[in-house]
């Protein structure tokens, strides 16, 4: 039902589905298997000093914060990394194409910089002479601030995946474009692919875009193939949170975990390999990095964007936020069923780069398909497709083998681009 906020079982997969990995990983487990939390102590790098200082200084490499207050009032953190480790700085006369990496769901900007430097796309990139840019969404944790609230209020977290496109990253693009004079090239991973396409969709940021590359698109998630989708769906976990007023969906509480804990080992599901059983086999993960990367994440967002990312998939196609009834509806938007974001109306001449798996079981290969097909009429020049036969949707961001198989096609299409 279109005014309904309750979703089927597929709907809710992708929000729950990282979730229950998360909320699983929180407590050490026995070591086993590719994916368990190592024996012993835990990595102590953490970002607990800001990620420039925690993960992009100790490989020598220059690095700013900087902090970015959107038009509703969020500051976000940012970090920018202007250039190689080799030197030359902003007064060599170069001028430095810049790059906005933006992360996925439940994540932040560190998710970039677990390998060793060599791995690490941000480094990669800015080796390769490019000005880097990352950005924290609200809600991650250099990014919990406000001016006029905080937190612990249940304001703070009014928002969904909306407010990422149409407040986030305008006033990322507008800070980057207003210190460097220059069109951005995107990069996206997962949700940041969706909230890029949405963004573009509406043209705000086309004048200030130079391409955009998209790693693990996700737009349609229909055919997601992860085990644990429709056993978690059962449950409404987003739905269920904010009837008990939770605003902040944070994977780290308690209540939330242990309720997550529960039905998978009711389901007999092998928590020990869980991200295997959410993102499909990745073929290309270092067990230190998993080991990192637990230790670092996950992030809090709002119940309200888990919500509407369960709305995006029953929908098969991207809408606003659905706020349950025609009523509520028409008093937001002036109509009874949300606004849709039209993906085919994306400039057909901004170059684009999509890089997706096929093992990955959330941005499943013929949900990626039916998202290419939405740009059959784009400038065939413009498009760059890449299959990687054996990669799921962990690799793009923590595969060993990343820089080879997708980072250096990445770079050479952003300079391509010049």
């Amino acid at each position: 039902m279109a005014g309904s906020v309750m979703v089927p079982s597929v709907s809710i997969g992708l929000a729950l589905c990282v979730i229950i990995f998360f909320a699983l990983a929180l407590k050490p487990l026995e070591a086993r298997g590719t994916f368990g939390r190592l024996a012993g102590k835990p990595p102590q790098r953490t970002a607990s000093g800001g990620i420039c200082a925690s993960s992009v200084h100790i490989y020598g490499y220059k690095c700013e914060e900087h902090d970015v207050v959107t038009q509703d009032g969020y500051i976000l953190n940012m970090q920018r990394i202007p250039e190689g480790r080799t030197g030359t700085g902003a007064g060599d006369g170069v001028k430095r194409q810049p790059v906005l990496i933006q992360h996925g769901i439940l994540v932040d900007g560190m998710s970039w910089l677990l390998n060793p430097a060599d791995q690490n796309l941000p480094l990669i990139l800015a080796d390769q002479g490019f000005d880097v840019w990352m950005g924290n969404t609200r809600g991650t944790k250099f990014s919990r601030r406000h001016k006029y609230l905080n937190p612990s209020q249940r304001a703070f977290w009014n928002w969904s995946w909306d407010e990422l496109v149409s407040y986030d990253l305008p006033a990322m693009f507008e800070h980057i474009q207003g210190l460097t004079g220059q069109k951005i090239h995107y990069l996206g991973h997962s949700l940041g692919t969706l909230i890029g396409f949405a963004s573009f969709s509406e043209k705000g940021l086309v004048d200030k875009v130079r391409s955009a590359a998209m790693l693990s698109p996700v737009a349609y998630l229909s055919h997601m193939t992860t085990v644990i989708g429709d056993i978690a769906a059962k449950s409404f976990l987003a739905e269920a949170t904010s009837i008990l007023g939770w605003a902040e969906f944070n994977p780290k509480s308690g209540l939330v975990g242990g309720f997550i804990k529960a039905i998978c080992l009711k389901a007999g599901i092998d928590c020990y390999d869980l991200l295997s059983v959410i993102t499909g086999k990745n073929c290309c993960l270092n067990a230190s990095t998993i080991d990192l990367f637990l230790a670092n994440e996950p992030q809090s967002t709002s119940t309200k964007n888990m919500i509407h990312l369960a709305q995006t998939v029953r929908d098969k196609e991207l809408r606003k936020y659905n706020y349950g009834s025609s009523d509520r509806n028409i008093k937001q938007y002036g109509q009874a069923i949300p606004p849709s974001y039209n993906i085919s109306a994306i400039p057909h001449d901004l170059p684009l780069f999509f890089s997706y798996g096929g093992l990955d079981s959330l941005a499943d290969v013929k949900d990626v398909e039916f998202l290419l097909d939405q740009f059959k009429y784009h400038d065939i020049t413009k498009m760059n497709v890449q299959f990687v036969k054996d990669y799921a949707h962990a690799d793009f961001i923590m595969g060993v083998t990343a820089k080879d198989v997708v980072y250096n096609q990445v770079a050479t299409f952003f300079k391509r681009q010049a």
